[in-house]
Formats: C-alpha cells, structure tokens, sequence
C-alpha cells in the first residue's frame, strides 16, 4: 500500500509507475483503491463507474479496468454533499457527518474488502493506495480506505511524503508514530516525492529521516514535469495554464465550481499550435478562439453561476462572433435551451433556461448512464474512442443533426448547422485527432496543423517514460525484498 502524509501527495502517479514496472518484470499487477473523492471518473468495459486514477492504473498494468479496483466512489456535489458510488453503481447521496458516522459502516466495509478478495484471486502484487493522510486519528475507527485495509489485506504500507510543500520531516515522522503500534509496524519505507534540485543536497536529510522515523527511505523522486499521468482530481487545476497567449489558438475551458473529467482537455496541450487555458472571467473568455464548457457534477448550480458572473453572456456572445463553441455532457445540457429537474437529482426541484445555442432540452433523472462507445465523428471513416457518464435525458428538436454516429447504432449529441457550436455526451471525445482538427478548422487554424502521436500510442510511452523514472529513483531491489 502507497500511504500518504496527505493529500495529493503523489500516490496515485507512484501507484501508476509501480503498476508498470511489476507488469514490465513479468508480473501481473493490479491496483486497488477501497475509496476514492473524486469528480474525474470514468466508465468500465461493463458499464459502471470508478476513480478515473483506477483506471489509469489498470491500463498502465495492462488489463482492463474493473469496479473491483475502487469499489467505492465518492462524487462532492456541494453543501458537503457527495454522490455514493457503490461497486460501479449509485446509491444515492449522503452528507458528510451521516456518512461517517459508524452506523451502516460494516456494510460498505465487508463491500470494499470482498473486491479486495476477488482482485486477489486474480492478480499479484496488488498495488494498494491510500487516500489523504493515514494520520487522521480521528476517523481511525471508521476508516475503510487507510490502516484499516492494509491490516485487512496484510500489506506492506509505504509512505509517500510530498517535500515539495515543506514541512516533509515533520509530516513523515507524525504519520508513522500517530499510528496504533500493530499499524506503526506495517509501515516499511518512504518514499520523498516532488523533490526540487540537486539530490546530492538531500543525502544527509534521507539519514536524518531513517534515523528519526526507523525505517529506510527507499527513495527520493523528483519532479519530472515532461511526464504527463492523467491526474485524479480537480486539485491538479490550481497549476494549470489560465493566460491566453499570442500567436497560438487560444482554446478557453470555462472553470466551473463543480468541473468534472478536466482531463477530457489535456490532450490538447500536446498540439504545439493551441494555448489551453481555464477561464473563469468574461475578460479572459473574449480572448478565446474556441471556447469549451466541460461536464459538471452539479450542472444547474453552474449554470446558475455562470449567469451571475456574466459568463453565460460572454459564451453566447463567442458565438455570435463565430467561434467555435463545443459543450460536453454538463456542457452540453448548458448549451441548450432548458434543463428542468423534476425528481430534485441535483438539489430542489427546479428549473432553468439554458444559454439556447442548440434546440436541446434536458430532463435530469436518477438514471446514470455510464457506458464506453465507439463511434464517427461527422461522417469521417476513422472509428473514434470515449465513455459516458451522465444523468439526464437530452431531446432535440428540428433543424439539429448529431455529430456523432455509434458503431452500435444510434447518435450522440447536437451540432449548429455551421458546425461551430457542438454539444455531445462523450466524455474524451478530444483524444481523438479528428475532432481536434475540426475545431481548428471551425477556428480558421485549420491548415498546417502539426502531427502529434496518436493518444493510446503517446500514454503506453508515458508509463514506460514513469517506470523508468522510479527505477532510477527507487530502490527497486529493497521493495522486491519488502514484499517478499
């Protein structure tokens, strides 16, 4: 088990490159996450859901991805709300204090540890991960996720410690001696993540932590900001790009309180051509030559608050000018002309006006839809790759085609007759490079575009690229002795 001294750590990123490299020595590995808060998730081959992280995970470790790796899923939807996602599938909503309370704890419990079981039947090692800091006593004794799986599985925990955000001897040596003695025992090594600078200075500093913490440090792992591993949630945003830029095609992705799948947009950094940003003032909008609204897990509250900000005058009036505008699943709901919630899915029952850049309307209902698809984008020969995951029903009315035709049968989503305003469910709609050149052309950038590697080519090199990075940084041989 990858443990942290906190949040956003690097454990997953870690948890990636060792589902690598125990696949690269002949092993086959798996990952497992009993409970995972995040808004980026994605859809399994059978059509349920789990942390997006997971997922990178299975595919970095070469198999198909699987609720059993993260059979619980914590959605926030505000007012310390989340969507309870249980073994792919919701359960309903539930506030913060009810669902920590110790009440109805057993039941998730024996949920997360019979995944663990049936992923252990199949795979080894697993690749367990932590979530937050293992240090919050507080919650030891409702803890599903932490100490209490390690013990459960009889893994070996190391600690994952961010240098980056200071404080790195304090936070490992804290972590370890907060832990009951039977867990303070389970903890072998540490890993220092997110080194900055020249390692030799930190050599008297790794003594310093194995003598002060007991156990050794099996490695100091630098940043390495040319390796891009899909983030797992929304935090990764704050160190983002949000300036436009000269001289490039400027694509601006509106910043929603409650954005969800942001990863649906990292594709688009690797076109030397495009300046990707996030937006979150009408001032910066009007710099955009494309402008994108990505999904959003509470899809009316942002859409309420892009009418208060004026950003939902400043995305119709990118349209008026011509620009491209493109509206995914949430997105794509805004784009219409009503989103009407008449079972209270999101909040109060309620209705509201979309921003009426295509003749849509939504019904939101408790039915998720989550499923991955094939399809063809605009008429082209070339089978393009996504998933779904949404709630609501959209309907169109005249004078609207669908941009997208599934391999199965049937069409996605709405475009304007032009083709420059496009809504479409399909979250990674934008890994597929036909879609990407279309907006360009819509943008008046279309010639000369540069070629970039095509998607699942440019992530196996990133994993391989990861693995060899922690073997050059890890103590490999010292974990294999762990472990055995």
């Amino acid at each position: 088990m990858l443990a942290g001294t906190g949040s956003d750590v690097g454990k997953s990123v870690i948890a990636t490159g060792l589902c690598r490299i125990f696949l690269q020595d002949g092993y086959r590995p798996a990952p497992f996450k009993a409970q995972n808060m995040a808004l980026n998730s994605y859809a399994t081959p059978d059509g349920k859901e789990i942390g997006r992280a997971q997922a990178v995970q299975a595919e970095a470790a070469g198999i198909a991805c699987s609720t059993d790796m993260n059979p619980l899923l914590l959605k926030p939807s505000g007012h310390h709300t989340s969507q309870v996602v249980l073994n792919g599938i919701p359960i309903g909503n539930r506030d913060a204090y009810t669902y920590y309370r110790n009440e109805g704890r057993d039941v998730l419990r024996k949920e997360v540890h019979d995944a663990f079981d049936r992923l252990a039947q199949r795979y080894n090692p697993i690749v367990m991960e932590g979530a937050g800091s293992i240090a919050e006593i507080n919650l030891r004794d409702t803890d599903l996720v932490n100490m209490s799986m390690a013990r459960y599985a009889d893994a070996k925990v190391l600690l994952v410690a961010d240098i980056d955000r200071g404080g790195v001897f304090a936070s490992a040596y804290g972590s370890i001696m907060l832990q009951a003695p039977e867990d303070r025992e389970r903890i072998k090594g540490i890993i220092v993540n997110k080194f900055r600078g020249d390692l030799r200075l930190f050599e008297k500093g790794k003594k310093m932590m194995e003598e002060i913490c007991g156990v050794p440090v099996l490695g100091v792992v630098p940043f390495a900001d040319d390796i891009h591993i899909d983030e797992e949630d929304s935090v990764a945003l704050s160190v983002k790009n949000h300036s436009s830029a000269e001289g490039k095609v400027n694509v601006g992705v509106v910043l929603l309180s409650h954005i969800s799948n942001y990863t649906d947009f990292d594709v688009l950094e690797r076109y030397p051509e495009i300046n990707l940003y996030y937006v979150s003032t009408p001032e910066e909008l009007q710099k955009a030559d494309i402008v994108i609204l990505p999904g959003s897990k509470s899809t009316i509250a942002d859409l309420k608050k892009l009418k208060e900000t004026g950003m939902a005058e400043a995305i119709i009036a990118a349209s008026r000018e011509g620009k491209p505008v493109m509206g995914i699943c949430g997105g794509y709901q805004m784009l219409g002309n009503l989103i009407s919630d008449p079972e209270g899915v999101e909040g109060e029952p309620c209705e509201i006006e979309g921003l009426g850049l295509l003749p849509v309307a939504t019904v939101m209902d408790g039915n998720k839809v989550t499923r991955q698809v094939r399809f063809r984008f605009m008429e082209q020969s070339a089978l393009c790759d996504g998933y779904e995951i949404h709630n609501g029903r959209t309907s169109l009315s005249g004078g609207c085609d669908s941009p997208c035709e599934f391999e199965s049968g049937g069409s996605d989503g709405c475009m304007s007759g032009d083709g420059k305003v496009i809504g479409t469910y399909i979250h990674g709609i934008l890994d597929n490079d036909v879609v990407i050149r279309h907006l360009l052309s819509a943008a008046g950038a279309g010639n000369g575009a540069a070629e970039v590697m095509d998607n699942d080519t440019f992530r196996q090199l990133q994993y391989d690229r990861l693995a060899n990075h922690l073997r050059r940084h890890i103590d490999i041989d010292l974990l294999y002795e762990i472990l055995s």
